[in-house]
């Protein structure tokens, strides 16, 4: 092969990366061995990983683990899903273009907005993308952007404002941890604000709606917890433009922190500006439904002045089980998940509350809620050694919140998993 390409050592191939860039270390594969022999190796590294056993994990905070029904696995496994990476030739895949349709439509249902793309990376990059989206409708540089928004998510929104030289002004949060509608400024491009927020609290977001659409700004609306959006009123009845974030709640287990399926849905006014793709319903020359990409905005497909995005794509798989599973679900079945989870939430709280430890914040939470636990690294520790992950010390974020803890139920954690959490944290 080098003799073909003119090259004699296989260091040549890579002339064109600069050597500063090279990687200097040595792989060190040791000596060639068998397929049975790799596989013995990395099943070693597979039982190597810890899992907490269902119920013994209150981990939330942007990942959260619901049982997915066995319907899933069978039915996204099935061979007519297994497809290209992403449909060029659309209209001769009438079977992904439909899945796709139908993932629109959910998420339309979900949000009470007008139209919905084909699923992003995840909740943090459609996030920025729904912020990129207003920047060019209102053709300003500043985002306002509630405390309550998850702290990977305004990460990610800092990176993508600082390429286009745009600006983050903070919105803080109330004494009860709500966003403060007062406080937003009058020459923003949006108001971002998730609910539930990051600490867990339901935000009262139509006056947040309200202040942004009097300085002529977008109200985004997020969401980490996607089976919130099955009790509480949707973002578009509360006055959202747009409504982004995270599905990985419907039917995608969290697998060690990944992969995700963001989605991002906006009013039809905004319908030209939504980056990706978008999968219309029609009819063929004989009058049959079909379905056909009636806008794609990416760069591949139109001039690249006129796209929306170049970094876009769609999740395929993760949207796939998305919809599945609340196919499966149905408008009831979702409703009673999350009565179930809000229940266990409460519960929790109080119990807490009994045992002498305080909520951080007194606003309406969904299933997750922010503690004060006096020698939290201790007992944490304490826990985490019986199998018990506690929640997520919010001192990760900031020093100041040495002793907070969020803690998140969901259908996975019985009352007895509850108490067994109670007692630890509580002595």
């Amino acid at each position: 092969m080098l003799a073909r390409v003119g090259a004699e050592r296989i260091e040549d191939l890579f002339d064109a990366v600069p050597a500063a860039l090279r990687a200097k270390a040595s792989l060190a594969l040791g000596a060639p061995r068998s397929e049975r022999e790799v596989l013995e190796e990395l099943r070693g590294y597979a039982a190597a990983n810890r899992a907490p056993a269902p119920g013994r994990s209150f981990l939330g905070a942007g990942a959260y683990r619901h049982y997915v029904p066995a319907a899933v696995d069978a039915l996204a496994s099935r061979g007519e899903f297994a497809t290209t990476y992403t449909p060029y030739q659309a209209e001769i895949a009438q079977g992904t273009l439909q899945w796709i349709f139908e993932f629109q439509s959910l998420v339309c249902q979900l949000t009470g907005l007008d139209v919905a793309n084909a699923s992003l990376y995840d909740g943090a990059s459609a996030t920025a993308e729904a912020a990129l989206l207003a920047l060019r409708v209102t053709r300003r540089a500043k985002l306002a952007v509630s405390e309550g928004l998850h702290p990977s998510y305004r990460e990610v929104l800092a990176t993508y404002a600082s390429g286009l030289g745009s600006e983050l002004v903070s919105l803080p949060l109330g004494p009860d941890g709500r966003t403060r509608a007062e406080r937003v400024p009058a020459d923003v491009a949006a108001v971002v604000v998730q609910s539930p927020n990051f600490f867990g609290c339901v935000e009262d977001f139509a006056p947040l709606a309200e202040a942004a659409h009097a300085a002529k700004a977008l109200a985004i609306h997020v969401t980490t917890e996607p089976l919130a959006l099955a009790l509480l009123r949707a973002p578009g009845e509360v006055g959202a433009d747009v409504a982004c974030g995270e599905l990985q709640g419907f039917g995608v287990p969290t697998s060690f922190g990944g992969p995700y399926v963001g989605f991002l849905s906006a009013r039809e006014a905004q319908l030209r500006q939504l980056p990706g793709r978008l999968i219309g319903e029609t009819v063929d020359a004989d009058g049959r439904r079909a379905f056909a990409m009636t806008l794609v905005t990416r760069e591949q497909h139109i001039r690249r002045e006129k796209a929306t995005s170049n970094i876009c794509t769609n999740q395929g798989l993760m949207a796939l089980r998305a919809t599945i599973y609340l196919a499966l679900l149905g408008r009831r079945g979702l409703r009673d998940l999350a009565l179930a989870n809000l229940s266990l939430a409460q519960y929790a709280r109080e119990k807490l509350r009994a045992a002498g430890l305080s909520a951080v914040y007194d606003a309406p939470v969904f299933n997750e809620f922010a503690v004060r636990v006096p020698g939290l690294e201790q007992r944490f520790e304490r826990l985490l050694a019986q199998g018990v992950i506690a929640g997520l010390p919010l001192a990760r974020f900031d020093a100041a919140r040495t002793d907070q803890l969020l803690v998140c139920t969901t259908e996975w954690n019985r009352k007895a998993d509850i108490d067994r959490l109670v007692a630890g944290l509580a002595g």
